[in-house]
């Protein structure tokens, strides 16, 4: 069935045609695209990533609750063959940031992730989670210490706690990049660059030069890198596709030999 082509906007918006996709953004900020016969889900990123507390009114967040879900059913979908995430966020909760990292990093759909304007704090190990990190050369990222909000108890097993966390961003971070430890740590722990923080904010030239993120790039070359990435991913499945038919095949020629042979040797 060909596609129909639609030569005005009000023949899209008298059939319905912006409806799901504009509700869809409005929620969720993300959309569902074709390209090259290719179906792309992309996700944004911004403002605060917000966990177990609620921000402001006056704050632009991205809820985890929103995202979790959507990884899932993109991973799960036969129609979906990719995500695309684009970041320009100033950080926010830890543990809903690393959780939906983990889940991209562990996703089998090809992943290309886009920094725009900035991928702070949490934004790192977000940015670096996916398949693919592109990075347009005016965006920066900020690495700093793990910090908190609100009370905070004068003990060592505090402390200890700040280290556990900070341990696991570094790990995820060096594991999903061409960053080394030791560098990593080093820009984390940089005392010379921020007047009122501990850190290092990185341009897009040096995230890329540093292992961070993999390429400079923008919409289009991030878009490119995505589509390689899913045509090689069908190109793999087909051949196991190939594979198990040769499998299945060899089998049943087994298995009717066998009967032959019996049957022989039973007519003996």
């Amino acid at each position: 069935m060909a596609e129909r082509i639609y030569e005005n906007y009000e023949d899209c918006e008298n059939e319905g045609f912006f409806e799901n996709t504009v509700k869809q953004i409005f929620e969720t900020g993300s959309i569902t695209v074709n390209k090259h016969s290719h179906k792309i889900h992309c996700i944004t990123i911004i403002g605060q990533i917000e966990g177990h507390y609620v921000a402001s009114q006056e704050t632009k967040t991205t809820k985890y609750e929103h995202i979790i879900p959507q990884l899932i059913a993109v991973e799960e979908s036969n129609d979906i063959d990719g995500l695309f995430l684009i970041l320009n966020t100033v950080g926010g909760d830890i543990e809903a940031g690393l959780a939906i990292a983990e889940l991209i990093s562990g996703m089998k759909t090809p992943s290309v992730s886009l920094v725009l304007g900035g991928g702070h704090s949490i934004g790192v190990p977000l940015a670096v989670a996916a398949d693919k990190s592109f990075i347009v050369p005016s965006a920066t990222m900020t690495i700093h210490p793990v910090r908190t909000n609100g009370l905070v108890i004068g003990v060592p097993q505090m402390l200890e706690y700040f280290l556990q966390m900070q341990e696991r961003i570094v790990t995820f971070v060096c594991s999903n990049s061409e960053i080394d430890d030791e560098t990593f740590r080093r820009l984390m722990l940089e005392t010379g660059e921020l007047v009122t923080d501990v850190g290092t904010i990185l341009g897009g030239k040096d995230a890329v030069r540093y292992g961070l993120i993999d390429k400079i790039g923008s919409l289009s070359d991030a878009l490119d890198e995505l589509d390689n990435l899913i045509i090689e991913r069908k190109m793999r499945n087909g051949k196991c596709k190939e594979k198990n038919a040769k499998c299945q095949k060899n089998n049943k020629q087994q298995s009717s030999k066998q009967q032959n042979s019996e049957q022989q040797s039973n007519k003996q």
